[in-house]
């Protein structure tokens, strides 16, 4: 069985996306194809990327890098819960992913993103990024508005439709996740 990291990409105080992973988590537990856990970037207290080395050379010398990747290698696949800020995702997401490399490749990944427009954009962006870290990131995508799936943009309430959406999502990251396997043990 595969092991999927639910990432809960913001570290803002009040931020809406901490109900939001929470609300995914609560949708993936009822599932029995896999196991979910989420993965809080406030929990690793990451600073901006401070190693002197490139994350590709897998040299890592900060306690906090070595935490990080340690969590990261032990997925099979990812579930990135992201606002959108400025029509991409938040710094502090971006931080997190730049400082481990070999930790993400050949592995898969879905997205849930919430913002004005669904957090597409934002979406957009991480599909860029997880290209290069030899992520295979799946079609299925969950889009939250703030208008219509917050009250007053702070309180989730999602609509119930987006359930499917959920599933379907996790459906391909499993199914990429499983089939990626077979490259890691390499």
């Amino acid at each position: 069985m595969i092991k999927i990291g639910i990432i809960i990409g913001s570290t803002r105080p009040g931020r809406n996306g901490e109900a939001v992973a929470r609300w995914v988590h609560g949708i993936a537990a009822k599932r029995s194809d896999a196991q979910f856990e989420l993965v809080d970037l406030k929990d690793f207290n990451l600073p901006l990327l401070d190693e002197a080395v490139p994350a590709s050379m897998g040299q890592y010398s900060q306690p906090h890098t070595k935490a990080w990747a340690a969590k990261i290698d032990s997925f099979d696949a990812y579930v990135f819960v992201t606002p959108e800020y400025n029509h991409a995702p938040s710094g502090a997401l971006k931080n997190a992913i730049d400082y481990v490399y070999r930790e993400w490749n050949n592995k898969a990944a879905g997205f849930v993103g919430y913002g004005s427009a669904g957090g597409a954009r934002a979406v957009e962006q991480l599909r860029l990024i997880m290209g290069e870290l030899q992520v295979a990131d799946v079609r299925a995508q969950v889009m939250l508005s703030l208008f219509t799936d917050f009250e007053n943009f702070s309180v989730f309430k999602p609509d119930p439709r987006h359930e499917k959406s959920v599933n379907a999502m996790l459906d391909q990251v499993i199914a990429w996740g499983g089939a990626l396997k077979a490259l890691r043990k390499k």
